[in-house]
C-alpha cells in the first residue's frame, strides 16, 4: 500500500503540480470546515459504498451535496439499495481507514475492482483538495491533473452531475 509520502512521488513522476497542507485530522466534513475551509478549491466528500451484490462504488461528491443513494444507486444499476463497506473493506481495496477516504487511494486499488463516480461540478474548480490517504493532509491540485493521475493507475473516471440524485 502507497502512503502520503509515496503518493506524493508518484503524481510528481507524472509531472502534475500540487500542493499539500498539513493539518489536524478531519473525519467529517462539518469538522473540515474550521479546518481546511480557508483552502481555496472544490472542497469534496467521498463516500466508499457497496450494494447487494457486493459491487463497490468509490463516489466523490462537492462538500455541499446531499445525495440520495437510492435514486443515484437505481441510476448507477446497482443491485438493490446503496450501503457503507466496512473498515476491512475500505483498507482491503483503497489502502485507507475511515476519514481518509479520497479519490487518491484509487492508487491502491486494482483495476476494475470498483466504479469511480466523481461530481461533474468539481471540474470546473481550479482545484480539488483531497487527502493523500491520510486524513491530517489535504493535496490541492486540479481536477484535471487527478482525473490524469487516476487514469494512469488504470482506472476509469465517470463524470456525473451528483445534483440531479438530492436528499429530500
Amino acid at each position: 500500500m502507497h502512503s502520503p509520502e509515496s503518493l506524493h512521488t508518484a503524481l510528481t513522476a507524472l509531472n502534475l503540480p500540487f500542493q499539500t497542507h498539513h493539518h489536524a485530522a478531519v473525519f467529517t466534513v462539518d469538522e473540515g470546515h474550521g479546518i481546511t475551509g480557508h483552502l481555496p478549491g472544490a472542497h469534496i466528500k467521498n463516500l466508499f459504498v457497496k450494494d447487494k451484490a457486493k459491487n463497490l462504488y468509490l463516489i466523490t461528491a462537492r462538500q455541499d451535496r446531499l445525495l440520495n443513494l437510492n435514486t443515484l444507486g437505481k441510476h448507477l444499476g446497482a443491485k438493490d439499495r446503496l450501503s457503507f463497506t466496512d473498515e476491512t473493506t475500505l483498507y482491503e481495496y483503497l489502502g485507507v481507514t475511515p476519514g481518509s477516504v479520497s479519490p487518491l487511494a484509487l492508487i491502491n486499488a486494482k483495476p476494475g475492482s470498483l466504479r469511480f463516480i466523481l461530481d461533474s461540478i468539481v471540474m470546473h474548480d481550479t482545484h480539488i483538495l483531497p487527502h493523500p490517504l491520510i486524513n491530517s493532509q489535504t493535496t490541492a491540485l486540479s481536477p484535471a491533473h487527478m482525473v490524469q493521475a487516476i487514469q494512469h493507475w488504470g482506472h476509469q473516471v465517470e463524470l456525473l452531475d451528483l445534483g440531479l440524485f438530492p436528499r429530500a
